[in-house]
């Protein structure tokens, strides 16, 4: 029987909507939205796009470090985003600053409000753990 490698990060969103943060299928791990959480679970700042997206993509690093993934092995990524049009420069500045060279497919869709007062912003993505690291 294969064993399946689910990731959490122990805060009490998982439990409370009964998720994981993340899935291993094969050579490919599903990562549910990442949030700007901090390591007590806390969700903030409220309201700052560029730090929300900034500890969005640390709580993601997290994730792939368990599966001794990087980020140069994210195929595709969705974004969502409260006021898409007025926060794109910030989300694509801090987009470029994570990914650096590498450009996964990406997708980002305008939403009218995500799952936390003052949640700007979301991500998910699968990751293709066969790239090279």
């Amino acid at each position: 029987m294969t064993t399946i490698d689910v990731y959490d990060h122990g805060i009490p969103a998982e439990n409370h909507f009964g998720y994981a943060q993340a899935i291993r299928s094969g050579d490919l791990i599903h990562v549910s939205g990442q949030l700007s959480f901090d390591e007590s679970g806390a969700f903030h700042p409220e309201d700052d796009i560029a730090a929300q997206l900034e500890q969005t993509y640390v709580n993601l690093d997290k994730v792939l470090a368990h599966y001794g993934a990087t980020r140069n092995q994210v195929v595709s990524q969705t974004l969502y985003v409260v006021e898409l049009v007025a926060h794109a420069e910030v989300v694509a500045r801090g987009n470029r600053a994570y990914f650096g060279a590498h450009r996964p497919v990406s997708t980002a869709l305008g939403v009218t409000e995500l799952t936390f007062p003052g949640q700007l912003i979301e991500v998910s993505c699968v990751v293709d753990t066969k790239l090279p690291a």
